[in-house]
């Protein structure tokens, strides 16, 4: 079997969580099925730190889809023509992007609707086109594969496709997380806050993020505790109430902005913090919890959407809108390392349930299913 697999956003040094959803599920799955041939779509000139076996082949095709109009052209132009050309089974798109005219079954990874429920985080541009398209590449797709339960859901109720069409497949995390010395950790924090403590925040810096809730609560909470925020992310977003949050800090100046990390350098920065904070509104996954308890970091994240979810009973669960509650969460980690140390065990039996050879076994086994329906 040909399988044809979207591969644009696997980009050496530029990943987002989908870029690394797409070359960690497709690493363990190139491995596992070495009778079959994957062959990877790419929109520009690709590394080969992604050729996984000698059963992947690569393709470049034109143009670089990074706009709109650019995406329109090539899935529906580019894409479709070279499923033919390659003679493609089954096509896997971990991105959620599809030709909506072709002939080849497909698999397309939707990873949540963020755009449909929180107007205004994209671009008008990119808003558009989401909104437009995507419920049609849910329909057309032979079927839809997602990361979370709650999405799953989500997906169905929102699109109006059977919940039978959906699978549900999870995140995994890097390999480079795991539990660093106390020795290293203390290093760590003396390099970084010249040995203070701190707790991190990790995400691309978006609307939806909600960072702006958590330098609120920072900042009521470093007024009773020496302590540091350590920012990891790049800043696309930094407007309307971030902007203004961040200017009422009466301790701004003790927020550090790392901007984007290697994963080496975060899964560090990662095991030497008091805790992850992560406070989003809305996600399909979250990623860094699920980071975070390999990396044996406590966590305290939002009770909303799915990450009651992947957390479990293994963080602290807060109102994402509500900044007293979160100091209050951030609080009683710092004066109870009893509670800090649970948490971080449950965490460690939490990650099993999650890793990238789960969700490439889960992602073939909706691959199967598309073949047993041809």
């Amino acid at each position: 079997m040909r399988i044809g697999v979207n591969a644009r956003l696997m980009i050496e040094g530029k990943m987002d969580g989908i870029g690394w959803f797409a070359s960690e599920s497709m690493r363990c799955m190139v491995a596992a099925h070495p009778e079959h041939t994957f062959v990877f779509f790419f929109d520009r000139t690709p590394s080969p730190v992604f050729r996984f076996g000698d059963n992947v082949e690569f393709v470049v095709l034109h143009p670089p889809a990074r706009h709109p109009v650019l995406w329109f052209l090539f899935f529906e132009w580019s894409l479709r023509r070279a499923l033919r050309c390659h003679r493609i089974d089954v096509l896997l798109s971990p991105d959620g992007f599809l030709p909506l005219q072709r002939r080849v079954p497909s698999l397309a990874v939707i990873h949540d609707l963020n755009f449909e429920h929180a107007k205004g985080n994209l671009k008008p541009s990119h808003q558009c086109y989401m909104s437009h398209y995507f419920p049609r590449f849910a329909r057309c797709a032979t079927r839809v594969a997602t990361v979370s339960e709650y999405s799953r859901r989500d997906i169905a109720a929102t699109y109006g496709i059977p919940l039978e069409k959906i699978d549900v497949v999870y995140d995994g995390a890097h390999a480079d997380y795991s539990a660093h010395s106390a020795e290293e950790n203390a290093r760590t924090r003396d390099e970084l806050t010249g040995g203070q403590r701190y707790f991190i925040f990790v995400s691309t810096i978006l609307k939806r993020k909600n960072l702006a809730t958590l330098l609120t609560a920072y900042d009521r909470l470093r007024d009773r505790h020496d302590l540091r925020l350590v920012v990891v992310g790049s800043r696309v977003w930094w407007q309307d109430e971030l902007r203004e949050a961040y200017d009422r800090m009466r301790h701004a100046d003790e927020v550090l902005f790392m901007g984007h990390t290697d994963t080496a350098t975060l899964a560090r920065l990662l095991s030497a913090a008091e805790a992850l904070v992560y406070p989003s509104f809305f996600e399909g996954f979250g990623i860094p919890v699920l980071e975070a308890f390999y990396a044996e970091t406590a966590v305290v994240a939002s009770n909303t959407t799915s990450l009651p979810e992947v957390a479990g009973d293994a963080a602290l669960l807060v109102d994402p809108h509500d900044a007293d509650a979160m100091a209050d969460a951030m609080e009683r980690l710092l004066l109870s390392p009893a509670l800090r140390d649970e948490l971080i065990a449950r965490g460690r039996h939490q990650r099993t349930l999650f890793s990238w050879q789960r969700t490439a076994t889960l992602l073939w086994q909706s691959i199967q299913k598309i073949v047993a329906e041809r």
